[in-house]
């Protein structure tokens, strides 16, 4: 009897405990958020595009450093060596524990946004190759960048309540899915200590601020990018028989790489192949020599991947075979190594365990769970091919009503990556702060 009564003495302290933390969580997001909504703003109208970093990194290392956190500025190492990683590191220890790793994306993207919000980007600039263009967050990296520093201030005014050591992670050029591998490549794990687990938030553009999606298992898809030049030989448009047309050829391997996935994939294995870009010829009445295609390739399983490549390959040199082109005039395939990355697999044991304690946090009814996509991400390289247990949460970003909306009249949300899309700024970054917060003292309490 006696020690019945000190167990419920003890529940009923740790009860109190946990619900004074709760406040005292919420207690401190409240007084930030008002900076929160306007650093926010500031990297929302000041975008830079993958490779380009310089002054968000800056920003977010000099975020960092005014907590007392050890940061590291220019971290990672791409395979062109004229370009460079503007990666930030930052490590906080708080006594013996496991090491979190909290990341972050830092780049934008080419679009010229459309939204007409007084914060709205107008910046334009040249890439690497030269061309001009309009710069966008039009996938919420800013969001993402301001949870990050919004978790990590609150974090280090609540050092009585976790233990062990926090790696702040910024990684740029995750739209060119390079950023994650260069910084790796750097002696990320070798350099910094290396994660017991490792944490990301992104946001959802169908998903109701407020909210959080979790996703046990894979995630989102490996992706491969695929140049194909159809090689042929050219000649006047009003003799065909004397040339051999790649535009023809180049149409037969468009529409026959579509039976990869539907003749040679099992269709309980998703898969996608999509032509995003054909380029041929210059005049009516000109058959070209070539014709360049763009793919992109998107799988979970590794088996998959390599034999959607292999198939790609077969299938785009058989038809130029068949047509009649010179051997020395077969196609050009490149599988660009440089922006290939691996799916993301959420380790179901540490995404149940998430799960649960931000149920508390947030509320039963504000934690979801949401299907794998076929969109992809760097982010699950940090997890060295599954020994690092890693976990991606999706973060609701989307007014309530007007999701509400679009589903009571059947019309679609802009997407990410869309020129239309606009996170709705305080839930988005409170919910964030504190999914973070929470998941990093779950860990480490």
């Amino acid at each position: 009897m006696q020690a019945s009564a000190k167990y419920l003495r003890l529940v009923f302290f740790l009860s109190a405990s946990l619900g004074k933390g709760q406040e005292n969580v919420d207690g401190l997001i409240a007084k930030e958020l008002g900076r929160l909504v306007s650093v926010y703003q500031s990297l929302h109208a000041n975008p830079e595009l993958s490779y380009f970093e310089e002054k968000t990194s800056s920003f977010v290392a000099k975020e960092l450093r005014s907590l007392g956190i050890d940061v590291t500025e220019r971290v990672g190492k791409y395979r062109d060596p004229n370009l460079t990683c503007y990666g930030v590191v930052g490590v906080l220890k708080n006594g013996k524990g496991p090491t979190v790793l909290l990341r972050t994306d830092l780049d934008a993207l080419p679009v010229e946004e459309k939204t007409g919000l007084p914060y709205a980007s107008k910046v334009r600039v040249k890439t690497e190759t030269g061309e001009e263009t309009s710069v966008m967050h039009a996938c919420g990296h800013d969001i993402h960048m301001t949870c990050f520093l919004g978790a990590a201030k609150v974090l280090t005014q609540m050092k009585d309540q976790w233990r062990g050591t926090l790696l702040f992670i910024g990684q740029p050029s995750e739209e060119r899915i390079s950023g994650a591998e260069a910084m790796l490549r750097d002696g990320l794990y070798s350099r910094f200590p290396k994660p017991d687990y490792t944490i990301a938030l992104h946001d959802d553009a169908s998903l109701e601020a407020g909210k959080v999606g979790m996703c046990e298992g894979y995630a989102l898809a490996s992706s491969n990018s695929v140049d194909i030049t159809i090689r042929g030989v050219g000649g006047h448009g009003a003799y065909p028989h004397t040339t051999k047309d790649p535009v023809v050829v180049a149409a037969k391997v468009i529409t026959t790489l579509q039976t990869i996935v539907s003749r040679e994939n099992s269709p309980f294995d998703p898969a996608v192949v999509t032509v995003g870009s054909i380029h041929g010829g210059t005049k009516h009445n000109i058959i070209p020599d070539e014709v360049k295609l763009q793919l992109t390739v998107r799988a979970y399983r590794e088996e998959v991947r390599k034999n959607i490549l292999s198939s790609i390959e077969r299938i785009t040199k058989n038809i130029a075979e068949a047509a009649g082109v010179p051997g020395d005039r077969m196609p050009l395939i490149n599988f660009h190594e440089d922006e290939f990355t691996p799916a993301t697999y959420n380790s179901p044991e540490l995404t149940r365990r998430l799960e649960g304690a931000l149920q508390k946090s947030l509320g039963t009814e504000n934690v979801v769970r949401k299907d794998p996509v076929m969109g992809a991400e760097d982010f699950g390289r940090f997890s060295l091919g599954g020994s690092i247990p890693i976990c991606m949460i999706w973060l609701g970003a989307v007014d309530p009503e007007k999701v509400a909306r679009a589903k009571k009249d059947g019309t679609t949300l802009p997407s990410l990556h869309s020129p239309l899309f606009a996170p709705l700024p305080e839930p988005t970054i409170r919910t964030g702060v504190k999914t973070l917060m929470t998941s990093v003292i779950e860990l480490m309490k």
